[in-house]
């Protein structure tokens, strides 16, 4: 098996590489005294707003496609998230792959994954696509995809950690996507929130989060199009047709897990490098599950994630929302990827809108994670919450 962090370190290598080609796209400023109104010239995607369509909510009876883009999944799971989608009212179909193993891993060879992909698109009975896993695995078909067959059947597509790939994909090809829940944890029986909440998204009752306070948050009132997701699963991506980072006005959402401190903030450090940050209205930062706790405050106490990101977001003056239960934790509410949004982060608390069609549902982040889950418990015991 090879560990989870040796993985990403391969992937940053790839992500050094996409930030020198993306650096060979700019004009840069001369150094001389007599230059210093020189800037340094946005490219064309830079300069332009996402705009993604939203596909059609489901209805009872719909069918709704199973797959596994990225590492395999035990069937035994399959098969219990098919029956929750039953008890939605929904009948669930199983990509012709999910069940493969290659490499001991993978969900099936590349060419397998990127099959069941345009299987569930190309199916004009299938009317949402469930990702049963994420893991590692969806860097290997973005040259395998096109951005027109992407946009050719829009269609919502449900998925986080890994399948951030795919959200960035589809964001470009201009189809809005759901970071929510998938198989391995809808098997579980879907009837807690997070499960709930994404099958009412699918059916078109959309959220409108409150959440509360946050001693890192920043406040202020911003509005852009929702990209990112799993830091150090998208960060690899700067520069390739999976990088939704590429447009402006951005609002930029990012959780991990089992990551180190230096080693997020060497991504945000890319980030910040190839001008993303830039291009941000404000950030919404998730849950960061299981992560470092190397780096210590003035006072010699442990410094959250949440911290170390707020004195470096600071001088953004943008707002930051910390706190997001979305993520890699036991509460990982639904998010709409390529949407239009707005965060109104206030001093007593804040709020973050879909600006989409839909019924609006008032939901309260407090009410669904007052009570500590598992995960929740053990950050707490290993002091990795402030």
């Amino acid at each position: 098996m090879i560990p989870r962090r040796a993985i990403r370190r391969r992937l940053l290598l790839m992500a050094a590489v996409a930030m020198m080609t993306a650096m060979n796209g700019l004009t840069l400023t001369s150094c001389s005294d007599d230059d210093d109104n020189d800037v340094v010239t946005p490219t064309q995607e830079e300069s332009v707003v996402l705009s993604c369509v939203n596909p059609d909510y489901l209805q009872a009876g719909d069918r709704v496609a199973l797959i596994s883009p990225s590492y395999f999944t035990p069937m035994e799971n399959v098969e219990k998230t098919a029956d929750v989608l039953r008890s939605w009212g929904l009948e669930p179909v199983v990509g012709p792959n999910v069940g493969k193993v290659v490499d001991g891993r993978y969900a099936g060879t590349v060419a397998e994954r990127v099959s069941d992909i345009r299987w569930a698109l190309g199916d004009p009975t299938v009317k949402a696509i469930i990702c049963n896993r994420g893991g590692y695995g969806t860097i290997q078909l973005i040259d395998q995809l096109t951005l027109a067959e992407l946009k050719a059947s829009p269609k919502w597509l449900v998925g986080f950690s890994d399948i951030s790939t795919l959200h960035g994909l589809l964001s470009r090809a201009g189809v809005m996507s759901i970071h929510g829940t998938m198989s391995s944890f809808l098997a579980k029986g879907g009837t807690d929130e997070t499960s709930t909440l994404m099958r009412d998204l699918l059916m078109g009752r959309v959220p409108a989060y409150q959440l509360p306070a946050h001693e890192q948050n920043i406040t202020g009132k911003a509005s852009g199009v929702l990209v990112g997701g799993s830091l150090c699963t998208f960060t690899p991506n700067l520069g390739s047709q999976a990088d939704a980072t590429m447009g402006r006005d951005l609002i930029l959402f990012v959780e991990e897990v089992e990551e180190s401190m230096h080693n997020i903030d060497r991504q945000m450090r890319i980030l910040q490098m190839n001008g993303v940050l830039d291009r941000c209205r404000g950030i919404i930062l998730g849950e960061f599950t299981d992560c470092g706790t190397e780096f210590k405050d003035a006072s010699g106490a442990t410094m959250s994630v949440e911290a170390m990101l707020h004195e470096m977001l600071k001088a953004y003056h943008i707002p930051v929302l910390c706190g997001f239960p979305g993520g890699h934790g036991d509460v990982n509410l639904p998010l709409v990827m390529g949407a239009p949004v707005t965060i109104d982060v206030r001093p007593d608390g804040a709020t973050l809108q879909f600006n989409i069609d839909g019924d609006q549902q008032i939901v309260n982040t407090a009410d669904i994670t007052a009570t500590p889950t598992p995960a929740a418990v053990r950050m707490r015991l290993a002091g990795k919450t402030e």
